[in-house]
């Protein structure tokens, strides 16, 4: 879904939770600026989506039109369907790349990441002979995980294991990045997207 419409869809489904929000809290909900938020609900108006009445003093109430809960609705299937294609796309690529690594002999592996991927990621293994090691990930050390407590990546010592699999895709090169930088080989190192 283009980001034009993945914003409409936002501001509609705030709008249709809350009518009387402010277009300064929208935009710091979406994480976009105010003029642009502005702009956003313009074109939703002109398009028939929501209307605006004024309430005292200087505020407005949005609303949206039978329209406008269509064309949300309409939005979220196509997310939905942008979210399955990417889920395939991505059990595809992991299914491949541990097949790989069982034929060559890779038995257990550290998870580096742990986000959604890395929950697709796990759910992937657990289909092939080889075990999780481990997950290591700096932002959320000491949480739980996939059943494990989650190491710093300076902790990777501690575990045993063939290769890592940078298991996120917002912070794949970050990532990357460090593992080189604290030694580890890039012929250990597996990356999900390439």
């Amino acid at each position: 879904m283009e980001t034009e419409s993945y914003k409409a869809l936002q501001i509609l489904d705030e709008l249709s939770h809350n009518d009387t929000i402010t277009q300064r809290d929208l935009s710091q909900r979406l994480g976009i600026a105010l003029g642009l938020t502005n702009s956003y609900i313009k074109n939703l108006v002109a398009k028939g989506y929501i209307t605006v009445k004024s309430i005292p003093p200087k505020r407005y109430a949005y609303f949206l039109t039978p329209k406008g809960f269509a064309e949300k609705t309409r939005l979220t299937y196509h997310l939905l369907q942008d979210y399955t294609r990417i889920y395939r796309q991505t059990r595809t690529n992991l299914k491949k790349l541990f097949k790989g690594m069982s034929d060559s002999g890779i038995k257990k592996v550290v998870f580096a990441g742990a986000d959604e991927v890395t929950e697709i990621a796990y759910l992937t293994l657990k289909e092939t002979d080889i075990e999780l090691a481990g997950v290591i990930d700096a932002d959320k050390v000491g949480q739980r995980f996939l059943g494990m407590n989650v190491k710093a990546m300076s902790n990777i010592d501690d575990t045993s294991y063939d290769c890592i699999v940078v298991a996120s895709y917002l912070k794949r090169d970050e990532i990357f990045r460090y593992l080189l930088s604290e030694g580890i080989p890039e012929k250990n190192i597996k990356l999900i997207f390439q």
